[in-house]
């Protein structure tokens, strides 16, 4: 310190340095406040939390369901999180049907609520065969559980289970018999007729009526097919008659016709499907008709050649064996 440096004014530079703008030292101390609460927020994990929200049925036939379970998350911390895997089982009475994993099941955004689709598949063959008292055309219980595991940083791997119960039905096949044809114009160029169906529902639920899709063989000729649009309600374990028009040109077939004509009766065999509501949504159920005998009773000029002159006999059915 050179002699002309007074103590004093080192004093006061010293307090100059400290204290002036709002001091240095307070201004290191408030950044570095700054930066540790940041980390802390960045470092404060929250748990996720999920619900099913719904489960849906968008498929069901003879053979398959298919469900999705919607399943809402919603994730609090400030970074995405991965969800590692989705373990699902689903059970009836507490017997398993079907069970499985999905990995790498997706990420959760950060600080928000997303639904998480989790697919899963029943097959009936495969139940019908474990569990043989689970039938066609009845409705069975079922509770789904899901497990999500997600790796929430610091926390580790965390598990969210989830249940829901519901009912899902084990569709049993329409049965689709053809009652009757009534014919309308009937001549070998063109033959117009109404077929009536009969329509059973051997199901624990009533089925709505969509839409009928059928083809239909006279011995090895295909006398007509179509898909129709009908409305009809059949009750549970009930039955329903529909009418179709139909349309053909009976010379363009071979002698099984004539043979159905004149009483000798021909195979006739059908197949096809029906569309369908019900409690459960909507379905697409097949059906075939075996093979049978068919034969046409024309109460007045059946063996007349009027017939082959396209006059309209008095009234015409069929009858089925």
């Amino acid at each position: 310190m050179s002699s002309s440096e007074k103590p004093e004014d080192k004093k006061q530079d010293d307090e100059t340095e400290q204290g002036g703008g709002g001091g240095f030292m307070d201004k290191v101390k408030d950044f570095i406040q700054d930066i540790g609460e940041k980390i802390e927020d960045a470092v404060s994990f929250g748990k996720p939390t999920a619900e099913v929200a719904a489960v849906h049925l968008p498929f069901i036939d003879l053979k398959t369901a298919e469900l999705m379970v919607d399943v809402l998350v919603k994730n609090p911390n400030p970074i995405p999180i991965p969800l590692v895997d989705i373990n699902y089982l689903i059970e009836s009475d507490g017997r398993k049907l079907v069970s499985g994993l999905i990995p790498d099941a997706g990420t959760l955004h950060a600080h928000g609520s997303e639904t998480i689709k989790v697919p899963l598949k029943l097959v009936f063959d495969d139940i019908k065969s474990t569990y043989h008292d689970i039938k066609e055309g009845s409705v069975i219980p079922y509770k789904v559980r899901v497990e999500l595991i997600a790796d929430v940083p610091v926390i580790g791997n965390l598990t969210l289970p989830l249940e829901k119960k519901g009912e899902i039905p084990v569709p049993y096949k329409p049965e689709v018999d053809l009652v009757k044809i009534k014919f309308g114009e009937f001549s070998l160029e063109e033959t117009s007729a109404t077929m009536h169906f009969k329509l059973g529902n051997k199901n624990d639920w009533d089925m709505g009526l969509n839409a009928l899709e059928y083809e239909v063989w006279l011995g090895d000729d295909r006398i007509g097919g179509a898909k129709m649009a009908k409305s009809a309600k059949i009750e549970k374990n009930g039955e329903g008659m529909i009418e179709i028009p139909i349309s053909f040109r009976p010379k363009d077939f071979g002698s099984a016709l004539w043979d159905m004509i004149r009483g000798k009766g021909s195979g006739y065999s059908m197949k096809g499907s029906v569309d369908v509501d019900s409690v459960f949504g909507p379905m697409k159920l097949p059906f075939m008709r075996a093979p049978g005998s068919v034969c046409i009773l024309l109460r007045m000029w059946a063996k007349s050649p009027i017939i082959a002159l396209g006059l309209e006999p008095p009234e015409a059915h069929i009858k089925v064996k």
